[in-house]
C-alpha cells in the first residue's frame, strides 16, 4: 500500500468511527485507539502535504447533525474540538510556545468531562434553547425540552442579561448510570456500554420524561457569547456563572508556568479514580480572553487550548477464583474472578485468561494481586501479576484433565493452545450451541432467550438443535409445567420457531456453528450452492475455491457433514419442514442488483431493516453501513438522519421502500 492509499484508508476509518461516536452514540473503538489513528493520519498529512484534503477528518469536527430527535438549529458560535496531547513534552511545548509570544499568559487547567457537549442559550435571563454539538460548525439538534429535565440546568439566571450562550458537558454520575443499566437488565433490554453512551442516547430521547428518570448531570465550562456583560478572563466568567447558580467544572486551577500546568494535570489524573463521574483528560486553556482573540483558531481547533489525554486506566485487585466455562465447540475458557474495581466508567470483576499458555505466561494464581485494564477501554484484560504481594501457600493453576461440565477427558489443541472437552454430547456445549442457533445472527428466533434454552435442556426437551422443531408436539406439557410461561407466551415462541423454518439457508448454515463460518461465509456458501444437500456433498476442493472460505473452514465443513450424528440432525430438520433450498437460486439466479451497493436508513413503512437487507442481497446487491461515493442507492424511511444528508450532498439516488419493490417488480437493475 502506497502513502496516498494509506492516507485515504485512515480518512475512511476515521470518518466511519466519527459517525459511530457522534451520530450513533455507539463507538466501536476506545477514545485512545481513535486518538492514535488520528495522530497517525495527522503525521502522514504533515509529511505529505501534496495529499492534503479539505475533507480530511483532521480538519473537521467529527459529527454531523442528526434529524432523528430534534429540529436542526444553526450554531451562532462554532463548538470546536480541542487539539489532543499525549505526552508531557507536548504540554510543555504548548505552554512555552504561547508564553514566547505572550510572556505573562496565565493558564486554566480543568477536568475534561467524558460526556456529550451542548450549548445553552439564555434570552433576558431565561433559558430559550439547548442545542447539541452536531457538526460543530454549522448546526446541531434542538434538545431544549430534554435539557430542562436535567437538574443541574439553570432555567433562569439570578442576574439576567440580554443574551448569553454557554457550553457544557452532559454526563452521568456512576451510580445513576448503574441504576439505568439495572432497570434495563431487569426489563431484558440491551445495556449501555458506558456512561457517555447512556448520556448521549438519553439526551436524544423523544420523551423528556425518560431524560428526567435517568438523572443526567451537567458541568458548564465556557461562555460562548454574552451581550450586556463583558469579561476579561475565562476565570472571571466561571465565577460569574457560579453566582448565577450554573454548575461549572469543579476544581479548576490557575497556572503561570509549564511545570505548574503539568502538576495540575498530574493532580487531576491521580484523583480520577475517586470521582463519581468519568473524565477522559485535562484541558489547558489560556485564561485571558484578549489573548484568546490574539491566538485565534483553525477550522477545527482553537490555538489557545489543548486537551491532555490520560493513558488507559489500570487498577490492582485480588483474584478470588479462576472459573471455567465450556463453550459450544467444547473449548474450556478460564476466567479470573476478582474483587470488583471501577474502570472506564463501569464496575469490573472478571477477565478472561484465554488458555493454559496465558495462565503460565502470567503465572497467575488464586489469591494473587493482579493489574487489570480495559483493552481499548472496553474489554477487561489482566496485564500482570504483582508477585511482591503474592500470599504464602498459593499454587500454580492448571486446567483440569476432565471437563468441568460432564467429566469427560479433555484434550489440548496444539494449533490454538485451547483445552477442549472430547464429549460431543456435553451439556454445556449443547447449551451454547443451541443459544448460537436460535440467536440473532443465526436463525433469529424471537423470544428464545438463554433461560428457556437452559430449562428445556434440563427438562430433557432439547438434546440437539433438531429438537427445537419438535417442541410443538409437547405444547400442552410445556404450558402445564410453565417452562416457557403461560399459554400465550408458549404459543408465541412456538410460532416464532415455525416461522424460522422459512429462513434462507445462510442463517441455517451459520446456526450449525461450524468453525469459522459466520453470516458472511454463510452468505457466500448460499450463493454457490442451490441447496443444503449440495453443500453437504461439496468436496474440499470445491469449498476452498469460494470467497471467505479458507483451508480451516473448508476442512471444518467437510468434517461437519461427514459426521453421522450431524446427518441424523439434518434429516430430522428436513422432516420437520425446514427450508433447505437457497432462496437466491429460487429467484432464478436473479442478480439484477449485482455490483450495486445500498445503504438503509430510517424506519421503513412495512419492512424491517433486516428484511430489506435480505431482499437486496437476494437479488445480488450489497448492503453497507455508511454512505460514500461508491454507494449506488440509499433506501430511506421515516426519521432518516445523517446518512440521508450525506447521500443528498453526494448526489446519491435516494429510494423509498416502494421504489425498491417497484424496481424488482419491473425487472429494473
Amino acid at each position: 500500500m502506497d502513502i496516498k492509499q494509506e492516507i485515504e484508508k485512515l480518512r475512511e476509518q476515521l470518518k466511519y468511527h466519527n459517525d459511530r461516536y457522534y451520530n450513533q452514540d455507539d463507538p466501536e473503538i476506545s477514545d485512545y485507539e481513535y486518538d492514535q489513528l488520528s495522530l497517525q493520519l495527522r503525521k502522514l498529512e504533515q509529511e505529505h502535504p501534496e495529499y492534503a484534503s479539505a475533507d480530511s477528518p483532521t480538519r473537521k469536527v467529527g459529527g454531523t447533525a442528526k434529524r432523528e430527535a430534534g429540529v436542526l438549529v444553526r450554531h451562532n458560535v462554532p463548538m470546536l474540538s480541542l487539539q489532543d496531547a499525549f505526552e508531557k513534552e507536548e504540554v510543555i511545548s504548548f505552554v512555552e510556545k504561547i508564553q514566547k509570544e505572550r510572556p505573562d499568559t496565565v493558564f486554566i487547567v480543568e477536568k475534561k468531562i467524558d460526556g456529550l457537549s451542548i450549548a445553552l442559550r439564555y434570552t433576558d435571563g431565561a433559558l430559550t434553547l439547548g442545542i447539541t454539538r452536531g457538526d460543530g460548525i454549522n448546526q446541531g439538534e434542538d434538545v431544549t425540552e430534554n435539557v430542562k429535565m436535567i437538574k443541574d440546568v439553570v432555567t433562569k439566571l439570578k442576574e439576567p442579561v440580554p443574551y448569553l450562550e454557554v457550553r457544557g458537558e452532559v454526563h452521568m454520575k456512576n451510580e445513576d448510570f448503574e441504576a439505568v443499566n439495572e432497570r434495563l437488565e431487569a426489563a431484558g433490554k440491551k445495556l449501555f456500554a458506558n456512561p457517555r453512551n447512556c448520556s448521549a442516547g438519553t439526551l436524544r430521547q423523544l420523551d423528556p420524561e425518560v431524560v428526567k428518570e435517568r438523572k443526567l448531570s451537567l458541568f458548564v465550562f465556557n461562555v460562548q457569547e454574552a451581550r450586556g456583560i463583558s469579561f476579561r478572563s475565562h476565570s472571571e466568567s466561571l465565577e460569574w456563572m457560579k453566582r448565577q447558580g450554573i454548575k461549572i467544572v469543579e476544581g479548576y486551577r490557575k497556572c503561570r508556568t509549564a511545570e505548574e500546568v503539568w502538576d495540575a494535570i498530574t493532580e487531576i489524573g491521580e484523583a480520577r479514580g475517586s470521582l463519581n463521574y468519568d473524565i477522559d483528560g485535562a484541558v489547558v486553556k489560556v485564561d485571558s480572553l484578549e489573548d484568546r482573540e490574539y491566538f485565534g483558531a483553525t477550522s477545527k481547533v482553537p490555538r489557545w487550548a489543548i486537551a491532555y489525554k490520560y493513558p488507559p486506566e489500570q487498577k490492582e485487585t485480588v483474584v478470588k477464583e479462576i472459573r471455567l466455562t465450556v463453550g459450544r465447540t467444547g473449548r474450556i475458557t478460564p476466567t479470573a474472578i476478582f474483587e470488583p474495581i471501577r474502570l472506564c466508567g463501569t464496575n469490573v470483576e472478571r477477565a478472561t485468561l484465554h488458555n493454559q499458555d496465558r495462565i503460565n505466561e502470567l503465572d497467575v494464581r488464586i489469591g494473587d494481586t493482579i493489574v487489570v485494564r480495559k483493552a481499548g477501554e472496553i474489554i477487561p484484560e489482566v496485564l500482570s501479576v504483582v508477585k511482591s504481594k503474592r500470599p504464602e501457600g498459593t499454587v500454580p493453576f492448571n486446567l483440569p484433565a476432565t471437563c468441568p461440565s460432564c467429566g469427560a477427558p479433555t484434550s489440548r489443541d496444539e494449533n490454538t493452545a485451547d483445552t477442549k472437552c472430547t464429549n460431543i454430547n456435553c451439556p454445556a456445549q449443547l447449551s451454547q450451541h443451541i443459544m448460537n442457533f436460535v440467536g440473532r445472527n443465526a436463525m433469529d428466533i424471537k423470544g428464545f432467550g438463554d433461560a428457556y434454552v437452559e430449562v428445556l435442556i434440563k427438562e430433557g426437551y432439547l438434546k440437539d438443535i433438531a429438537d427445537i422443531y419438535y417442541l410443538k408436539n409437547y405444547r400442552d406439557e410445556l404450558i402445564e409445567k410453565g417452562l416457557i410461561g403461560k399459554e400465550k407466551n408458549t404459543d408465541k415462541l412456538l410460532k416464532a420457531i415455525e416461522d424460522s423454518k422459512e429462513n434462507d439457508i445462510d442463517r441455517l448454515i451459520t446456526g450449525f456453528g461450524i468453525k469459522n463460518i459466520g453470516r458472511q461465509a454463510g452468505a457466500e456458501l448460499k450463493k454457490n450452492f442451490k441447496s443444503l444437500h449440495d453443500l453437504a456433498k461439496a468436496s474440499y476442493e470445491e469449498l476452498i475455491a469460494i470467497n471467505d472460505v479458507g483451508d480451516i473452514s473448508a476442512k471444518a465443513i467437510v468434517d461437519f457433514f461427514s459426521l453421522e450424528e450431524n446427518q441424523s440432525i439434518l434429516s430430522r430438520l428436513e422432516q420437520a419442514g425446514m427450508n433447505f433450498e437457497s432462496k437466491e437460486s429460487a429467484s432464478g439466479g436473479d442478480e439484477r442488483f449485482s455490483g450495486k451497493t445500498f445503504v438503509i436508513t430510517g424506519t421503513l413503512p412495512t419492512m424491517g431493516r433486516g428484511e430489506m437487507e435480505e431482499l437486496i442481497k437476494r437479488y445480488g446487491g450489497k448492503v453497507s453501513g455508511s454512505v460514500s461515493k461508491k454507494t449506488s442507492y440509499v433506501v430511506a424511511g421515516e426519521n432518516a438522519g445523517s446518512k440521508l444528508t450525506k447521500a443528498q450532498e453526494l448526489g446519491t439516488t435516494v429510494l423509498t421502500e416502494e421504489e425498491v419493490l417497484e424496481m424488482i417488480r419491473n425487472d429494473e437493475p
